[in-house]
């Protein structure tokens, strides 16, 4: 089972593995044909056969090298503060208005705002807000996002990348407790409130750091190899290479 490549050893432990052991069977039963016809000393089926070894070779030598990639403390707190704003993670509250042609379907009975009305509507909500109603209660009596407006506009807490673009960048500026002009995208406007910025910190993100740290060993202990090893290309048929 340790031999077979790794998306099948699951299978070879499972219900199905009789299943496999008969795709095996038949698998060595054609090989085996294949050799009493000699097809496995036709060249190129040889060259197919070097180059599938190789690529096994170089599969086991990678992962074997990831396994001991020697991380240090000094490295993954470089990586840490490198993408310390991708750590980055709000809280907060949001009220969408929908317009025409907007993403969000209409309520039952509800009135296709066009972009305009929808603008003015949203600047009375942020008026309404500003001079004293609860953000919260203006979200559940008015938003188009029915599944946020129910909790008072709650979309708890979000990195970087799981918001839309336009929403994303106001979120992440905005001062705690402020609410925000309106901002527009494809769903609507959107009135947003962040109620907490938070970084992850770095133990929390240690094991992420880890494993994101050794493929950059990997690329450069293989790049140590490549210095080590001559490789001539024939650029009149590959082209010349790469500018770094």
């Amino acid at each position: 089972i340790e031999g077979l490549p790794e998306q099948l050893r699951e299978q070879a432990r499972g219900p199905a593995r009789r299943q496999l052991a008969d795709q095996i069977v038949e698998l060595k039963i054609l090989a085996q044909e294949a050799r009493r016809r000699k097809i496995d000393q036709r060249p190129p089926v040889q060259a197919q056969l070097a180059m599938q070894a190789d690529r096994t070779l170089a599969q086991a030598l990678a992962q074997e090298l990831l396994a001991k990639a020697p991380v240090s403390e000094e490295a993954l707190r470089a990586l840490y503060e490198k993408s310390k704003n991708e750590h980055e993670r709000v809280k907060a509250r949001h009220i969408l208005i929908r317009f025409q042609g907007s993403r969000v379907p209409l309520k039952p009975d509800q009135k296709d705002l066009t972009d305009a009305e929808a603008l003015a509507k949203v600047q009375d909500l942020r008026k309404r807000i500003l001079g004293g109603e609860d953000f919260s209660a203006v979200a559940k009596a008015e938003s188009d996002d029915v599944g946020s407006g129910a909790n008072g506009g709650d979309l708890g807490q979000f990195s970087r990348g799981q918001m839309i673009p336009q929403f994303e960048e106001v979120a992440f500026k905005l001062p705690v407790g402020e609410v925000s002009q309106p901002v527009k995208t494809a769903f609507g406007y959107h009135l947003i409130r962040v109620d907490e910025h938070s970084t992850r910190s770095f133990e929390e993100l240690r094991p992420e750091l880890e494993q994101q740290a050794k493929p950059e060993y990997l690329k450069g202990a293989i790049e140590e190899l490549k210095k080590k090893t001559a490789a001539v290309l024939d650029e009149k048929y590959f082209g010349p290479a790469a500018q770094r």
